[in-house]
């Protein structure tokens, strides 16, 4: 099984927000974001992916999602090539 790191933006708002997160069904996790349904964080707005990353163990993408959650240059590198 194949486990997902991914960076999701707001849609339509200014400034915008990102959410770094993790997950093994990346498109069931964007539409439980997008739903209300998602991370406390993601609730009341809508989002889009913009970067993902794939691991093949959980350990090893929840060391890359806490990584990429506390590097805000290597975020907004992510930001700037999309």
């Amino acid at each position: 099984m194949l486990f997902y790191v991914y960076l999701i933006k707001t849609i339509n708002r200014k400034p915008f927000k990102t959410y770094v997160g993790y997950t093994n069904n990346l498109q069931k996790r964007l539409i439980k974001h997008n739903s209300n349904k998602g991370a406390k964080a993601t609730k009341g707005y809508k989002w889009e992916l913009i970067f993902k990353k794939s691991f093949n163990t959980k350990s090893a993408a929840m060391s890359y999602e806490y990584k990429l959650k506390k590097d805000r240059k290597k975020r907004s590198s992510i930001l700037k090539s999309n």
